[in-house]
């Protein structure tokens, strides 16, 4: 988005595109982000804005609303998708299919977790304490 002095690269991005370079526009928060650089990109080869929702979540914002926002205004140009970009749960994955998102991004974490996917909730709870129970008896604790 800009250079670590804060300067846009937007022209940079449009000068690349038409070259036709393939690119992967990243570390995008903001949906005027997403559009100063849709706009650059535009009538380019394939390519990629990547906005940073997790980092959006860090923040404290909900990044649902923004990034089903984001992929309106990306449909609006045929040769870019959409990339949920460091996701912290999950949940984010189910988020970034309910609003369209083209891609996300996840870690082996997260992906280890989809086991989880329609689990019982009791079970699942009697699981947790039996872990806690565990847990203390390694540590050397009397219950």
């Amino acid at each position: 988005m800009t250079n670590t002095w804060g300067e846009s690269s937007a022209g940079l991005v449009h000068d690349l595109a038409q070259a036709g370079v393939k690119l992967n526009v990243t570390a995008l928060l903001t949906l005027d982000q997403v559009r100063k650089m849709s706009a650059a990109l535009t009538g380019g080869p394939p390519a990629y804005v990547s906005v940073f929702a997790g980092r959006v979540a860090d923040t404290g914002h909900d990044p649902v609303p923004l990034m089903a926002a984001a992929v309106e205004l990306v449909r609006m140009y045929p040769n870019i998708e959409l990339i949920w970009a460091s996701p912290r749960e999950l949940l984010n994955i189910f988020q970034a299919d309910g609003i369209g998102c083209h891609i996300i991004t996840a870690t082996n974490d997260i992906l280890k977790k989809l086991e989880l996917v329609g689990r019982d909730l009791h079970e699942y709870s009697l699981d947790t304490v039996k872990m806690f129970r565990d847990d203390a008896v390694k540590a050397g604790y009397m219950l």
